[in-house]
């Protein structure tokens, strides 16, 4: 007689933005009891070399903008779905907080089209992390009464009506997704009116060793660094907030050095969830 399969909870973990030491006690016992892992690329390694199970099965199912190699959606939907109808625990592993523009509704909604359970843990988000670690409150008492997440990943879905709103707030924006759209988005808050002396601060590679902010005006802000690829991940602050940085500032930009602290998603990789 077939002996009916347990079904446990999958569990979302937040791991933070990449300083491995941010992750939350929950998170870490969590790591320790799964079986199946299933991380993205913004994920510290250290996170998985000192708090996964020696009997853990890691599956790096990652994802980098306009790279061969990033994993498709479906298929981190069908590895939940998989893992968890054999019994398993699954553990998905997501870089900064597991709701903030991550796929969580598409991987919830795929859970619960077979009623398999979950829980969802909570992680410092990469806003939250960045300004943190550059030295920039993103609420300062004078400077901002509200922050507004936002991404650059779909230009087109802002509307112009709404690009003047920003252009125009007392609010901080804070980017993310936004190192290719650097131009543009400077294009159009200055054609919609914000003030030229608008500080707006870059954040690459946000609380690990390879961190480096670059800030000034938002209307010389290319001409200073116009030059650069920058570095994913990618952060930017938007508002009076951001002037905050050159005075509060707790770690100095590594010069002369452009080291990548999250491997870039390959082929391989992808290939190797599906084996």
């Amino acid at each position: 007689m077939n002996q009916k399969i347990s079904i446990q909870k999958v569990i979302f973990v937040g791991a933070g933005p990449g300083d491995p030491e941010l992750i939350t006690l929950k998170a870490v016992r969590h790591l320790r009891e799964a079986e199946v892992i299933i991380t993205d690329r913004l994920v510290s390694e250290a996170i998985l070399e000192t708090h996964v199970g020696s009997n853990a099965l890691v599956l790096h199912a990652g994802k980098q903008r306009k790279r061969e190699g990033s994993t498709p959606q479906r298929i981190i939907n069908e590895l939940l779905v998989e893992y968890a109808l054999q019994g398993k625990k699954v553990l998905r592993l997501k870089g900064g907080d597991v709701s903030i523009f991550s796929n969580l509704l598409d991987e919830l909604q795929a859970l619960n089209r077979y009623g398999i359970p979950y829980e969802i843990v909570p992680g410092i988000t990469a806003a939250c992390g960045a300004a943190a670690y550059a030295g920039i409150p993103l609420t300062a008492r004078n400077y901002a009464q509200a922050v507004r997440f936002l991404t650059l990943h779909n230009q087109q879905a802002i509307a112009p009506s709404y690009w003047k709103e920003l252009a125009q707030t007392e609010d901080t924006l804070v980017f993310y997704m936004s190192g290719d759209s650097t131009h543009e988005l400077i294009k159009e808050l200055l054609a919609n009116g914000i003030h030229a002396d608008t500080h707006m601060a870059l954040i690459e590679q946000a609380t690990t060793p390879c961190q480096k902010v670059f800030s000034s005006p938002i209307d010389a802000f290319e001409k200073q660094f116009g030059n650069r690829d920058y570095i994913s991940p990618t952060l930017i602050i938007v508002g009076k907030v951001a002037t905050l940085h050159a005075s509060l500032k707790w770690i100095n930009n590594q010069e002369n050095t452009d080291e990548l602290y999250f491997k870039p998603v390959t082929q391989n990789k992808q290939e190797e969830v599906r084996a």
